[in-house]
């Protein structure tokens, strides 16, 4: 009896050690924040973006210094950011990625359809609307309304752009919402938080978000603060801090365009 009870002491030991160890990552004199340089509209290394606000708005609250460590999103970023220990809270992370730990979210979003004010796509709110058929529809391949679009029979209308670049030097969205602008697109299909605050910016262009999809896969995402899977305790704050400063939150969003919708993806939050 006596081996296997040390033995079990002796993982026990091991597992605290290991947890101090990663709770030990976190920064006790600064914010550390995880975030890609060309992530515009959301995240800048010129401190342009919402995200970057977000960010200013934690360190103000929590009475700590910010500081960025950057890498450009796509493959490894978790794990070279965060769980390398370079920085400690990734912004702006949708709800139930295992990678990390999420935090209650502090916003929920939806993908939307970008056109001219002026176009004849303009009263567009659906993506089995028939006005779609036979026109040139941009969407990012590999996302949620792609699907919706092969099933609605657009399949042969839809020009894919890459889901992973290095956004220092592909801008995906920036192309579409030009395409749309110049005429060589009809619409393009994109996630809000990048496309609203760029299409606020052009009095050409409109942002209607897809609220009215039927069937899968959901167009809406809840969006959280990412924190390394064992740092409870730094959720429980982020959590909190979440709670108490929801208002300013939400004004730092609609200030930058971000569409919110409700928590189900139903209808637009006021």
């Amino acid at each position: 009896m006596r081996r296997p009870l040390a033995a079990a002491l002796a993982l026990a030991v091991l597992a605290a050690g290991a947890q101090a160890q990663v709770a030990d990552l976190r920064s006790t004199t600064a914010l550390r924040v995880c975030a890609d340089p060309a992530a515009s509209p959301m995240s800048s290394e010129d401190g342009s973006g919402f995200e970057n606000r977000l960010a200013e708005l934690l360190a103000a609250k929590l009475n700590l210094p910010l500081e960025y460590f950057w890498f450009p999103q796509g493959m490894g970023f978790v794990r070279k950011t965060l769980r390398d220990g370079n920085c400690d809270v990734i912004m702006g992370y949708a709800q139930g990625d295992e990678l990390v730990q999420n935090t209650n979210h502090y916003y929920t979003s939806t993908y939307g359809i970008v056109t001219r004010k002026d176009g004849p796509l303009a009263g567009v709110d659906h993506l089995t609307d028939p006005l779609l058929k036979g026109r040139n529809l941009g969407v990012v391949a590999g996302t949620p309304p792609a699907t919706h679009m092969a099933r609605a029979g657009l399949a042969k209308d839809m020009r894919g752009w890459d889901l992973f670049v290095d956004r220092r030097t592909e801008n995906p969205v920036g192309d579409m919402l030009k395409g749309v602008k110049d005429g060589t697109l009809d619409a393009a299909v994109l996630w809000g938080p990048l496309a609203g605050p760029l299409v606020k910016q052009d009095p050409d262009l409109q942002f209607v978000p897809l609220v009215k999809e039927k069937g899968g896969p959901k167009l809406f995402y809840r969006i959280t603060m990412g924190v390394r899977l064992n740092e409870q305790e730094w959720k429980r704050q982020l959590n909190s801090l979440i709670r108490r400063n929801q208002p300013e939150i939400d004004a730092i969003l609609h200030q930058a365009g971000v569409p919110l919708v409700d928590d189900y993806g139903k209808a637009l939050k006021p």
